[in-house]
């Protein structure tokens, strides 16, 4: 994909975009940590994989309290990472192979350690720098209690106390997530600007778009209320509130701005598809991530129902659809499809359930194939390429995600999908590190020699060769499958069946028997391995992509 200089190249409403969790991708400097030098090495595999875009977790400074959101400077790079010379040389070497980047902003909070809490903390109750912030007073005869009932998104309280100088009990500070993780006031207005500088920073270094993280969040109504955990919106105190729009009104007016203009790419947990539609709006963002389709189970009468839900609500705003199979907050598709429920909730990933990996792997290959036959963009999360399963024997002492610590390990957390990759070799790191003797930040899997890139590079039948071949298709039957054609075909109920332009057809056969194809020329793709494809029935759990004309 070559960079357009055309403001109106909407080249997310297509792409197939690389989500690089820095931290796991690649080390260069041997301390076991992932870094941009490590990514800039490898940019030519993720340009031969065929993706045109690199979606970048955090990557700015932080005391890594919740790996990267706890951002304490937007412009600067973390040093575990490298510098700010690092991250303008990667954007302009992935450029110049024709990928675009996205960072990632983080609206609601940012660290304890940012210098604005740092001051707000030494101030005054009162002070304008703790306006920047949700201070209040305590409940209770001596403020001993929070100022309200609300619980963190990481469990507990969502509400800290902080101390003064001299020791004493102080005011209580907001946090929806982490205590290392203030939320920011967004009726401030400096919140606002300091924000809207922080887009512009990112832009005039190339940046071709922004992740926005837990976007429906930032605004809060200012009386904090108690309320309902079950209330919807707009009756929620911090989700999803009317108000919140305003926040990215702005932001499109300064991405349209630039040339090409760049993409807001949204972060948006809603069940209400007419309420996530409103973030699509067309002075608002460009797209959002589909999590009801990343959510769903392996089932047809599901996936149907969230694919044909997802095309109608964006149609209505003229927005286009995202699809999504795995990120760095979810249990890995190959694990969650090879189990009895494999549908995906925060409440369900809790691991030690049976797990059928050979099947989980079979129904991922069926899945890609699937959603890059669908209207819309594609973003895949690093790994998956290789076919990496969930990591769910990481031992407790090693655990790093806030969520299993505050918990007390009764939520297992999110470490197991944010394993380092394994590059090459027969054991660990598998090349992650330049050296042998390297211990990785999360321990990698004995058992992942099979699942190296060095091990997959010359198998055909392989998820990475698999990956390359489908996504080669999808570049290569591009006239079909880049509009917005779509309508479903007749099918078995266990199977799904729809065409795109010029007679492409994807067949999908989520039953546990063999079904008949559709009258067509030729098989131009499956999911299936070997002897397993056919050109006149598709197996269980495999997808084909058909020419009809």
């Amino acid at each position: 994909m070559v960079r357009s200089a055309d403001a109106h190249d909407e080249w997310w409403r297509h792409a197939v975009i690389y989500q690089v969790y820095p931290r796991s991708f690649a080390d260069a400097d041997g301390d076991g940590v992932g870094d941009l030098a490590g990514v800039r090495r490898h940019l030519p595999y993720l340009a031969e994989l065929g993706v045109n875009a690199l979606w970048f977790s955090p990557w700015y400074a932080s005391p890594q309290a919740d790996a990267g959101y706890d951002v304490a400077d937007y412009r600067r790079i973390d040093p575990a990472f490298g510098d700010l010379a690092e991250a303008e040389a990667l954007i302009a070497e992935a450029h110049d192979l024709g990928l675009r980047i996205i960072v990632d902003i983080v609206p609601n909070h940012v660290s304890d350690q940012h210098a604005w809490f740092k001051e707000a903390v030494a101030a005054a109750p009162g002070a304008e720098a703790r306006d920047l912030f949700w201070f209040r007073p305590g409940r209770g005869e001596d403020g001993e209690l929070p100022p309200n009932t609300w619980q963190s998104v990481f469990g507990g309280p969502a509400w800290t106390r902080v101390t003064h100088p001299d020791g004493t009990p102080g005011e209580w500070y907001l946090h929806l997530f982490a205590p290392e993780q203030p939320d920011l006031n967004w009726n401030n207005p400096k919140v606002r600007e300091e924000h809207e500088d922080v887009l512009r920073f990112w832009f005039d270094r190339g940046a071709d778009g922004v992740r926005i993280d837990s976007a429906t969040m930032p605004a809060k109504d200012p009386a904090l209320p108690e309320f309902d955990p079950d209330a919807t919106p707009p009756d929620h105190p911090y989700i999803d509130r009317d108000d919140v729009h305003s926040i990215y009104r702005s932001w499109r007016a300064i991405a349209d701005g630039y040339r090409p203009a760049r993409a807001l790419i949204g972060e948006v947990w809603l069940a209400d598809p007419e309420r996530f539609a409103r973030y699509l709006r067309s002075d608002e963002m460009h797209t959002a991530f589909n999590f009801d389709y990343l959510n769903s189970p392996w089932e047809p009468g599901a996936l149907r129902t969230v694919i044909q839900d997802t095309l109608d609500a964006h149609a209505g705003v003229g927005a286009s659809p995202t699809w999504v199979l795995s990120n760095h907050d979810v249990t890995r598709h190959v694990t969650r499809y090879g189990r009895a429920d494999s549908s995906y909730g925060h409440a369900l990933r809790q691991h030690g359930t049976p797990t059928d990996l050979a099947l989980g792997t079979r129904r991922a290959r069926a899945a890609l194939l699937l959603a890059l036959a669908l209207p819309g963009a594609h973003y895949l999360y690093q790994g998956e390429e290789l076919g990496l399963g969930e990591v769910e024997d990481i031992p407790a002492g090693l655990r790093q995600d806030p969520i299993f610590h505050r918990t007390a390990g009764r939520d297992i957390g999110r470490d197991g999908c944010r394993v380092p990759l394994p590059w090459s070799g027969q054991e660990p790191p598998f090349g992650f590190s330049p050296t042998a003797t390297a211990r990785t930040w999360l321990p990698q899997p004995a058992d992942w020699a099979g699942l190296t890139v060095e091990a997959q590079q010359a198998d055909p039948d392989s998820m990475l060769a698999f990956y390359r071949g489908a996504l080669a298709a999808r570049h290569h039957h591009a006239a079909s499958l880049r509009g917005d054609g779509f309508r479903w075909l007749d099918a078995d109920p266990h199977v799904l069946a729809f065409q795109r332009d010029a007679g492409l057809v994807c067949v999908t056969n989520l039953s546990a028997a063999e079904q008949p194809l559709p009258p067509h020329s030729d098989v131009l793709l499956s999911s299936a391995t070997g002897a397993a494809s056919s050109d006149r029935t598709v197996a269980p759990d495999t997808t084909v992509w058909l020419r009809t004309g």
